[in-house]
């Protein structure tokens, strides 16, 4: 018997014995998950930047200093790096350079924010092999994730520190609100096109790698970040950035792609049920 024959026969017994494990496999290989990711990082580094601006120039000092202080407490951010920040939120400068500098900002945001909502969409839809869903259904979804993820950046320093209770409760804190943003961005970016529960085995393992991803970011970040803007520049922070943002966004579309071919097991769908099954007020989708 040839090795290919073995080869054959191994595959047709791994297979029967280990269909899940087949089955991930499989879909891992042929997601282009690694590519989706960076897409994804690509985005939302787009969106964010000019959005940060746009923060900068028309937002409320409350809001600015919350932004600042969840930003400082997603990275860690010290020295050198936290100067950066605080010169771009600082509500000192110019008004007239502010209010331009932040209106272009605010232009930008809007142009690359719904590229972002579709390339977090297409990642979830790929996940569940999904056609995409017409865009007068996804529209305003995309809108209200963008707003909703805002808003969940501003509250990322109070979360993260247990509302004043410290790290002990923050951490635990941090994947139990990480999971409900996992698990709502997913059906409410796949237009209702999968129910709630079946959903919930991606939004874990999500919240899972981001939470890990938090915690290890405010231990490697500071160091990378200052040593990148000392070498580099800014550029160089811009870079760090997006490299972290890309690591975290890879993890996002594997534990989404993981998830789904969890939640189709036999064993795990009897308690989570099928995800096939339409929801009620599920639209009509569009065609491949």
């Amino acid at each position: 018997m040839s090795w290919v024959d073995r080869a054959r026969r191994m595959r047709s017994w791994g297979e029967r014995r280990f269909p899940v494990l087949t089955e991930l496999l499989a879909r891992l290989a042929s997601g282009n998950l690694l590519e989706a990711g960076t897409r994804l990082a690509a985005q939302m580094f787009l969106a964010a930047v000019p959005l940060l601006f746009a923060v900068a120039a028309f937002a409320p000092v409350g809001v600015r200093d919350q932004l600042q202080q969840s930003l400082r407490a997603m990275f860690g951010l010290t020295g050198a790096s936290d100067d950066e920040l605080t010169r771009v939120l600082d509500g000192s400068a110019d008004d007239t350079l502010r209010e331009t500098s932040g209106a272009v900002g605010l232009v930008l945001a809007l142009v690359s924010a719904t590229s972002c909502s579709r390339a977090m969409a297409r990642v979830c839809e790929r996940a569940w092999r999904l056609p995409k869903a017409k865009t007068r259904v996804s529209a305003w979804r995309w809108v209200v994730w963008l707003l909703a993820l805002l808003f969940v950046v501003l509250l990322q320093a109070p979360i993260r520190d247990g509302f004043g209770a410290g790290a002990w409760l923050g951490t635990p804190l941090l994947f139990v609100v990480s999971t409900g943003v996992w698990l709502w961005t997913q059906h409410l970016l796949l237009a209702n096109r999968v129910p709630w529960m079946p959903l919930l085995p991606g939004a874990v393992l999500a919240a899972a790698a981001t939470t890990a991803l938090a915690v290890t970011a405010r231990l490697y970040m500071p160091g990378a970040l200052n040593r990148a803007l000392a070498q580099y520049g800014s550029l160089g922070m811009v870079l760090t950035l997006l490299s972290w943002l890309i690591v975290v966004c890879a993890a996002v579309s594997f534990a989404f792609t993981i998830g789904a071919v969890l939640a189709e097991e036999p064993t795990i769908s009897r308690y989570l049920g099928r995800p096939d099954e339409r929801a009620p007020d599920q639209p009509p989708e569009d065609t491949p």
